[in-house]
């Protein structure tokens, strides 16, 4: 049996790290439309990596547009187990720095799409546990590479998903900052939610690129000073991405490999034929 691939998702820079050798663009067609692009597969400190550019190369693609069943759906087809996410966020409390960079372990959704961030539905009901959204034993990885790295790394932390394209009022942000939470994007939720149902270990790294708008002896947070911050974290995730493959290991039997084992409550002798097709990499061990 071949040794299931690792998933990265982010930054269309991210793929250009060094040691990523091999290096070919795929194309995957979906039963739940395009996903964000093409996806690079390759090698990367000796293990099969697949890589996907978020927003689509060129940065096409808004938050509340992206298609993650498609993305997290081909990612499966294409045999990734373990999924690294890296994404922009704002900081919602004083300690998180930009530049700094939080691992997150909560979600708060403010999303209204919920319905587009699930597979089921379709003649098969299915309720996934995801009192702990993001895989811990993945987690735990990312922040011992952080911390070889010597990066100024955030063990926890609660991500608000907002939808945008503009960023917060400034009353959604002083709320945020006062109800506890600690980091906000427009990515994350969804991707964890179809990667738990897609039996994926996802994990999110979070890079602090400004202070939102609560904190008012700040500047207000900008496109520019998101790209700039960005940059200055883009080596860093690289490095860590790097140093953290090698460590994931070779047979997917954590936790969240085993999501939907006792989480579908239809029948199989009434699941649909068309859905169970459409949901082919997904449910191959149960049928």
């Amino acid at each position: 049996m071949s040794i299931p691939r690792i998933g990265i998702i982010g930054g269309s820079g991210l793929y250009h790290i060094e040691g990523f050798t091999r290096q070919k663009w795929v194309s995957v067609k979906t039963p739940f439309g395009e996903p964000s692009d093409a996806f690079l597969t390759g090698e990367l400190a000796g293990r099969e990596v697949v890589f996907l550019p978020r927003h689509g190369r060129g940065h096409r693609i808004l938050p509340s547009e992206l298609n993650h069943r498609a993305n997290m759906w081909a990612m499966r087809k294409l045999g990734v187990r373990w999924v690294v996410s890296v994404s922009a966020v704002g900081s919602l409390q004083a300690k998180l720095k930009p530049c700094d960079i939080v691992l997150v372990d909560q979600f708060v959704d403010r999303t209204k799409r919920d319905f587009e961030h699930t597979f089921f539905g379709r003649g098969i009901v299915a309720h996934v546990a995801f009192a702990d959204p993001v895989s811990e034993e993945l987690r735990r990885l990312l922040l011992k590479a952080a911390k070889a790295e010597k990066a100024r790394v955030h063990d926890g932390g609660t991500y608000v998903n907002m939808e945008g394209p503009a960023f917060s009022t400034r009353a959604e942000s002083i709320a945020n900052h006062k109800a506890g939470f600690d980091v906000i994007g427009m990515t994350n939720l969804g991707e964890a939610k179809c990667a738990r149902e897609a039996e994926i270990a996802y994990a999110s790294m979070a890079m602090v690129t400004d202070y939102d708008c609560w904190k008012v002896d700040e500047a207000h947070v900008t496109v520019e000073m998101v790209i700039a911050n960005l940059r200055r974290n883009a080596e860093q995730a690289k490095a860590i991405v790097a140093r953290a493959i090698p460590t994931i290991p070779t047979v997917a039997d954590w936790p969240a490999h085993d999501a939907l084992r006792n989480a579908i409550m239809t029948e199989r002798s009434l699941w649909p034929a068309k859905t169970v097709k459409q949901l082919g990499p997904i449910l191959a061990k149960y049928l």
